[in-house]
């Protein structure tokens, strides 16, 4: 059993390489005892492949390492996994328009499609790991014969429901989402509704059965989240990427949900607190250019973050009945948050109100906002006289010129030395799930797991092109690339700030002051909670 931190508020033990039918048994059982007998601190705890990930609560010190191998080898050497494991069964549509890879996988088996589909629904799977997006399964126990490397080039949208190959293993797309596996049929059966209790249908450790259906017999997977009714805010111009957003959604990690949330957390907790709501309440982050928005009712709003065009920063602004508000360019950074006071009457979706763009669930229908739309508020009574004060703007200073952020050491480092010295540029091609670097790519980029691994928001990955891509709030789970390090926990804010184009620069640090970051971070807050107190009196 193997000890590895993950960035400075989460750690993994390793049982092996070999996730097979009884490690994920194993890792499943340990993770069920340590949800029942926590660690102090402890916010969540994921099995996937031979890995049981444990994470904590921001703030809070995990305990030495000596004393977590002790929690978790007594949570091991418990009563192994013995009961019957679930058989799940699977319906599949094969080949035609639901299965286009199936006669290149065929032929390449030195089969035709009819016997490789009975090849592949005779056998018997289990569930390594749930991951890279909510209830994918990554399923152990596929014939040798149909084993196939994934795509060159990943399809951009590959449909719910799609039963594909990727190298030794199989798996099902439980939504809609890009994907570079070998695609051979399409089940119409639901694997994830995050409004269930248990969202996902699969947990590693069961047994999976495919069985072959009729066209006749297939109906494809259908969502319908209705837009809540009520007075609210009229979108009339969306902005760039506008998105309802809180400090996201822990505890679903073993269902392969994101804890996603904002992309600078720390601007959106201090933009709730200027509109007197609590830290977490959902708001709005505008991306690049803000939406244009009309308040039937009036309001008090707040930005915080990078500033932006038609809204002071750093104060309660009162909107009386009828106002529009019209928001246009961000400066400083890429995102600002703007709250309300009362905050949305949206639906709680998995314990979040935030939008999880690739899960296509939370915040407004699970997407960006857009023209027409209507965001409930819950009403106050909004105070009419307005703020004679403002925050300092060193409290938040812009984010330009060359940023430094800092590392912590992640296991592929030291195939990479000097790597902390390179500058690297921020792509055109970063969003909310990855920053992706330019600059010189690394000519031998370490290999990464043969399985995937868990990540977090912050850890810097090394793809075979060399380019390194880091992390954001929308990351998976799980993760197959080689870790160079991890962003603290700290700098997690300006990551978010950064635009295409931006300079950067890693710093390594010691988990120590990683912790000394983070804590002087939040006594930034508890003060200006106590500020805002004052001013309020």
């Amino acid at each position: 059993m193997r000890l590895q931190a993950l960035g400075d508020s989460a750690v993994v033990f390793s049982l092996g390489n070999e996730a097979d039918r009884t490690v994920a048994r194993r890792v499943r059982a340990i993770a069920s005892r340590l949800r029942c007998n926590p660690p102090a601190g402890m916010s969540e705890v994921c099995a996937a492949f031979g890995n049981v990930a444990l994470f904590f609560e921001a703030g809070v010190t995990p305990p030495p390492a000596e004393v977590l191998a002790a929690i978790v080898a007594a949570a091991a050497a418990g009563p192994a996994a013995t009961a019957r494991p679930r058989v799940v069964e699977i319906p599949v549509l094969y080949g035609g328009e639901s299965g286009p890879d199936l006669p290149e996988v065929a032929a390449a088996a030195g089969l035709t499609p009819a016997a490789a589909v009975e090849l592949h629904a005779g056998a018997e799977y289990f569930v390594r790991a749930i991951g890279f997006a909510p209830g994918f399964p990554y399923l152990g126990g596929l014939p040798s014969a149909l084993a196939r490397p994934r795509r060159a080039t990943p399809r951009v949208r590959v449909p719910a429901g799609s039963v594909g190959i990727g190298g030794t293993q199989t798996g099902i797309y439980p939504q809609a989402s890009p994907g570079g596996w070998n695609l051979i049929g399409r089940s119409p059966g639901r694997l994830f509704d995050p409004r269930d209790k248990s969202p996902s249908r699969l947990e590693i450790g069961d047994e999976v059965r495919f069985v072959a259906v009729a066209e006749a017999d297939f109906s494809s997977p259908t969502e319908n989240l209705p837009e809540p009714p009520g007075p609210g805010i009229r979108v009339r111009r969306a902005g760039a990427l506008t998105t309802v957003q809180d400090l996201g959604r822990p505890g679903w990690r073993a269902s392969g949900v994101s804890p996603a949330g904002a992309a600078d957390p720390f601007s959106l907790r201090i933009a709730n607190l200027l509109a007197g709501n609590a830290e977490g309440e959902p708001a709005l982050e505008l991306t690049q250019t803000g939406p244009e928005l009309e308040f039937p009712a009036g309001a008090v709003v707040a930005v915080a973050g990078a500033p932006i065009d038609g809204l002071p920063w750093g104060r309660p602004v009162y909107l009386p009945p009828g106002a529009s508000l019209r928001l246009g360019a961000v400066s400083g950074g890429l995102r600002s948050y703007l709250a309300c006071a009362g905050g949305f009457g949206l639906p709680r979706v998995l314990g979040g109100g935030g939008t999880d763009l690739r899960a296509g669930f939370g915040g407004l229908g699970g997407r960006a906002l857009r023209a027409g739309d209507w965001l409930p508020l819950r009403r106050t009574e909004p105070p009419r006289s307005p703020a004679r004060w403002h925050l300092d703007p060193r409290l938040q200073p812009p984010v330009e010129g060359e940023v430094e952020l800092r590392v912590l050491s992640g296991p592929a480092a030291a195939d990479l030395p000097g790597w902390t010295e390179r500058a690297f540029r921020v792509g055109a091609r970063s969003d909310r799930m990855g920053l992706r670097l330019e600059g010189e790519a690394f000519s031998r980029p370490p290999p990464g797991d043969l399985d995937s691994f868990p990540v977090i928001p912050g850890t810097v990955q090394v793809p075979p092109d060399g380019r390194p891509i880091v992390l954001l709030a929308d990351a998976q789970t799980l993760g197959g690339y080689a870790r160079l390090g991890h962003v603290i926990s700290a700098d997690l804010p300006r990551l978010g700030q950064l635009r295409p184009g931006d300079q950067l620069r890693f710093r390594e640090v010691g988990i120590e002051e990683a912790r000394v970051r983070l804590a002087a971070r939040e006594r930034r807050l508890r003060e200006l909670r106590l500020g805002l107190e004052g001013c309020r009196c």
